[in-house]
């Protein structure tokens, strides 16, 4: 299952209406992690085929979505984006995590088994 490019309207449907709600509360089926990138960030190109390969690997556990920073301000501004790729990693009963830099796949993975599943 490739990752899911998002838009802050989808967001607000499928992940957490912040225009309506106060306190954080996950809509998903599943945890997910939302990359912030942009299309001219060396290492964001980086990070985009690891997180291809996890969202196969963990195509029915965790969704992966990514948002582009340049097209979507709005959802930048919110999270606070200051520098990319972040990822904000969203447990299905916390808070979600934020994490700027690029991480290694191990990283990656040791996060999802550890905070997400």
């Amino acid at each position: 299952m490739p990752t899911v490019k998002l838009t802050a309207e989808q967001f607000k449907k499928e992940v957490f209406d912040y225009t309506t709600e106060k306190e954080w509360k996950y809509k998903g089926d599943k945890p997910s992690i939302i990359d912030f990138y942009a299309d001219w960030c060396g290492p964001c190109k980086m990070v985009a085929p690891i997180l291809e390969e996890l969202s196969d690997d963990y195509k029915d556990k965790v969704t992966i979505y990514k948002v582009d920073t340049e097209v979507e301000r709005e959802l930048s501004s919110v999270f606070q984006i200051r520098s990319i790729p972040s990822m904000l990693f969203i447990p299905m009963d916390k808070q979600p995590m934020m994490q700027a830099g690029a991480l290694p796949k191990d990283a990656l993975k040791s996060v999802i088994e550890k905070d997400l599943l």
